[in-house]
């Protein structure tokens, strides 16, 4: 597998049933993409539900994609979070550290939803 980000690269969806990741669609959805020539795969990306799910939720979704993906197609995990109250480190150290390429994305709130909050990012 190449070390370049090269291709197609897929935002991907987080399947749910009952409330609940849905764990087994998950892993059919790497299969799709596996077999279907799909360069890369994005769990947990920022077009995605990634904001709503708690961490553990989230370390699950990545986990259960790299388990799935078994090497056979590269995975850019997802380590964003749109929480001011957790930063988006607590996320990606841990799946850094399995996924071999991290993406982070943090969003600065408007002043005005700032001041509403009483909340201001460092």
């Amino acid at each position: 597998m190449s070390a370049r980000f090269q291709g197609s690269f897929v935002a991907m969806v987080t399947p749910f049933r009952s409330g609940a990741v849905d764990e087994a669609k998950l892993r059919e959805l790497v299969e799709l993409h596996v077999a279907g020539g799909t360069d890369g795969l994005i769990p947990c990306g920022t077009t995605g539900e990634s904001p709503t799910l708690s961490h553990d939720e989230h370390r699950r979704v990545v986990d259960v994609v790299l388990e799935a993906a078994r090497g056979r197609i590269q995975v850019v995990a997802g380590t964003g979070s749109n929480s001011t109250a957790e930063p988006s480190r607590s996320r990606s150290s841990s799946t850094t550290s399995r996924a071999g390429r991290p993406s982070t994305s943090r969003r600065r709130p408007s002043s005005a939803s700032c001041a509403t909050s009483g909340t201001w990012p460092a």
